[in-house]
């Protein structure tokens, strides 16, 4: 499949939409949690809509995108691995913690891609990602009130930093498949595997059904699976064509930031002045990134190798790291 044309500024407008998407999630997810529907549930609503509607659109437009080269469905299913419990991990900690600090414990993600480049690629990253990559730690830390642990609760950290784990985990997935394939066929075998996954685990004849039907949450179920997943997922896996996750996922960071202030207009979740200055250092380092030199290939990775010959593009930089 020949590459798309690459853009960064268009690279960073996607993750900044893709993020702003997901911030009306945390609140929206909220309602639907509080009012009894199960975590593991909406995960899977979430992953079989999804799967559902990205099926339907390629059926109609083009079946090509539905192939996918054999070696590479064992990758796909762990990148929909990391689609399904990413989104249950992060509707326990938002249920437990609140969305402002679940959310920002999740976005401990770009400082694990850092890391991961370095131990397991030994990439030289450039010094100014990590220090913007710091920086919204610290933002994080500020945010989530960091000084004071045992305001938190146990079980939400440890569901939050599930989901910090397996979000750099289907962000390098996202990047690395799709540098093959187009975001509609990365999403329709990354969610379909999800869906199959909560499938099993949560049988849908036992969906309480109910629970979406009162009045109002049907919206809300529509936002969370369309706009807030559907939708934001496809922008941040376009992006990730453009610019490598390393800096999609610092971009991203932005949506704790306006996920805490829906949370605090909806409902009623206000911040201190610290965690305001905290949602302040992650802008900070979200504005830090866009001012870094253009991506080189110490940041990006390449794409899955493919049987034979064609493993890499002729002429394609050879960088080191783990053996395929």
């Amino acid at each position: 499949m020949r590459a798309p044309r690459r853009s960064a500024r268009r690279g960073y407008l996607l993750a900044a939409a893709g993020a702003a998407l997901f911030a009306g999630n945390g609140a929206t997810a909220r309602v639907l949690l509080d009012d009894g529907l199960p975590a593991t549930r909406l995960a899977w609503l979430r992953s079989a809509v999804v799967f559902i509607v990205i099926l339907a659109w390629v059926l109609a437009r083009d079946r090509s995108r539905l192939r996918v080269r054999r070696a590479h469905v064992p990758r796909l299913a762990l990148l929909g691995l990391s689609l399904a419990v990413v989104q249950a991990s992060y509707f326990v900690g938002i249920d437990r913690l609140g969305v402002g600090p679940a959310l920002t414990i999740q976005y401990l993600g770009p400082l694990l891609i850092l890391v991961w480049l370095t131990v397991a690629w030994r990439r030289n990253v450039p010094r100014g990602m990590w220090g913007a990559a710091a920086l919204a730690l610290l933002g994080c830390l500020l945010v989530v009130r960091g000084w004071a642990p045992q305001d938190l609760d146990a079980v939400g950290v440890a569901a939050a930093l599930v989901s910090a784990v397996t979000f750099a985990a289907y962000a390098i997935g996202t990047e690395r498949s799709g540098r093959s394939y187009a975001a509609e066929t990365t999403l329709l075998w990354g969610f379909g595997f999800a869906a199959l996954l909560w499938t099993v685990a949560v049988p849908p004849w036992s969906f309480p059904w109910g629970e979406i039907a009162a009045a109002g949450h049907l919206g809300s179920a529509a936002y969370v699976c369309l706009a807030g997943t559907l939708l934001g997922f496809a922008l941040e896996i376009s992006a990730v064509r453009h610019i490598p996750a390393s800096r999609v996922v610092i971009i991203a960071t932005i949506e704790p930031v306006l996920g805490s202030a829906i949370a605090w207009i909806a409902l009623g979740e206000a911040l201190g002045p610290v965690q305001i200055l905290g949602g302040l250092l992650v802008v900070g380092a979200v504005a830090w990134v866009q001012l870094q030199r253009a991506a080189g290939p110490e940041e990006e990775l390449p794409a899955w190798p493919a049987p034979g010959p064609r493993a890499r593009p002729p002429g394609a930089p050879l960088p080191p790291g783990p053996v395929e």
